[in-house]
């Protein structure tokens, strides 16, 4: 189990620094090529078809759940009937998608204001939804099945290459034939779709599942109550887009769409350490091995709260100069938004602070349980934001999320002390005074250095001495509260460092 929780933590990180690169590089080279309203139509009309992860209500959490045990007993017959009903669920949802598809296709040109003609746009909304649609009717449940299992790496292979291949063919089709935007989206639906197909074929070879078994009774318990948690996350990763398109303009979506591309690309980084944790966590706890469960939660607690405070407080103090580059050569809206860029950096931390904590409540399955926290979360991130959006902008639906996200954090803290791993509150708070303790340092430390970056190699230079300044003063504090953390982790030989975890 220790080795598949490395390759999948491996995996996982290389998956992500690939997704980051390329995420990078490809809206860059769009907003040059197209500008920023092409660029804030491409991501408002991708939120807007997102909304099929929305009527998936939350059934893939509790189907991966759902396959722990099981698969721990290797129990076929009963994995099977997970699939079979997960796979009926998913096809009725994708002609659920094509009706709705539809009602946005009509629907979203006419209401929304753009410099785009009709078919112009609802075209543009076919293209971006072809590859989604493919996911959820042919690829959701093998990947699924592959996640629960303990074989993430496989899928993270395949994303890997369909991610690279897509960004070749984009700029070349950008740069080499001067592309419309249709024809590149296009292209890239087209490439997304061989993800579904190659897992398709892995899943078919790896795994004996009978599609023609009988289903008895409900195989997926608690099916229906990851509801709540589910629309919690959507609303948090969608909302901020759709309130903006709403009542501000494209170009607002496009400046929200950069900034959160950054800081969403260092949450994936170490959201990805934890795909691997949630499903050796489910294993233990699916096995009753309770003890084991409560060390592998603190020690990786405790690695991905240190990588977070590093990452997210370098992350909050480079971002404008970043933005400021990244943009250069556009002025056609203002991107250099500083209040706005420091609480969207706060939100996604508290995002990555809680994961651990919500990990542990999907690997055990308590869906219904903690399922008003979810509505009272997306309550207050929609309300906030509706309020504050008209004389704050950007800064209003980031005050939304942030608002939000607190509530949520302390909840599932509470929570699992409560509830599943009896954790005392302490320790939570001690990590919380500590994590403060080392932003506040490292900011005044960097003060003094801070040097004026007007280029990529000075932005880099600034970059590495933020970095170096910020983990120095990690490795400080973490050496003062949390010393034997800190030794096992660098006694654990690289080959060996499962040992740790």
């Amino acid at each position: 189990m220790k080795k598949k929780l490395l390759l999948n933590t491996y995996s996982s990180l290389l998956n992500q620094l690939i997704v980051v690169i390329c995420g990078f590089i490809l809206p860059r080279i769009i907003l040059q090529a197209f500008g920023s309203e092409v660029n804030g139509l491409v991501n408002s009309i991708t939120t807007f078809i997102n909304f099929i992860s929305f009527m998936e209500l939350g059934v893939g959490a509790v189907v991966q759940s759902s396959l722990y045990k099981p698969l721990a007993e290797r129990d076929n017959n009963k994995i099977s009937m997970i699939i079979k009903s997960a796979d009926i669920f998913f096809k009725r949802l994708s002609k659920i998608f094509l009706v709705y598809l539809f009602i946005v296709i009509i629907v979203y040109p006419i209401i929304i204001t753009t410099g785009f003609d009709f078919f112009y746009v609802s075209s543009l909304i076919v293209i971006l939804a072809i590859a989604l649609f493919a996911q959820y009717y042919f690829g959701l449940v093998n990947q699924l099945l592959v996640i629960a299992d303990q074989r993430a790496y496989v899928y993270y292979v395949i994303n890997i290459f369909t991610i690279l291949a897509n960004l070749f063919i984009s700029v070349t089709l950008i740069k080499i034939f001067h592309a419309n935007i249709h024809i590149v989206k296009l292209t890239s639906s087209l490439v997304y779709l061989l993800r579904p197909i190659m897992l398709y074929a892995y899943v078919n070879k790896r795994y004996v599942v009978d599609k023609k078994i009988k289903i008895v009774g409900e195989p997926i318990s608690q099916k229906w109550n990851g509801i709540a948690q589910h629309i919690s996350s959507v609303v948090m990763t969608n909302t901020d887009s759709i309130i903006l398109t709403f009542f501000s303009t494209l170009s607002s979506v496009s400046i929200y769409s950069v900034y959160y591309m950054i800081v969403n690309s260092i949450y994936n980084l170490i959201y990805s350490l934890t795909n691997g944790f949630q499903s050796a966590l489910g294993n233990l706890i699916a096995k009753n091995k309770l003890k084991e469960a409560i060390n592998l939660f603190n020690r990786f607690d405790w690695i991905i709260n240190m990588i977070t405070v590093i990452l997210f407080t370098c992350t909050g103090i480079l971002i404008v100069p970043f933005v400021a580059l990244y943009t250069q050569g556009i002025k056609d809206t203002n991107y250099i938004q500083p209040l706005f860029s420091i609480l969207i950096t706060l939100s996604q931390s508290m995002f990555c602070i809680r994961t651990t904590y919500y990990c542990a409540i999907k690997a055990a399955g308590h869906y219904k349980e903690t399922q008003l926290s979810a509505i009272i979360e997306t309550i207050l991130n929609i309300g906030i934001s509706v309020l504050l959006v008209s004389s704050l902008g950007l800064a209003g639906v980031a005050i939304g999320t942030l608002v939000g996200i607190i509530y949520r954090t302390m909840y599932c803290v509470i929570y699992l002390s409560r509830f599943i791993l009896k954790r005392p509150l302490r320790k939570f708070f001690k990590q919380s005074i500590v994590d403060i303790l080392i932003v506040l340092c490292s900011l005044l430390v960097i003060n003094i250095f801070k040097i004026n970056v007007n280029s990529y190699f000075n932005w880099i230079l600034y970059a590495i001495e933020v970095f170096i300044i910020c983990s120095s003063i990690s490795l400080i504090f973490n050496a003062i509260f949390y010393k034997k953390n800190l030794i096992n982790l660098f006694k654990a030989k690289r080959n060996k460092l499962n040992d740790f975890c």
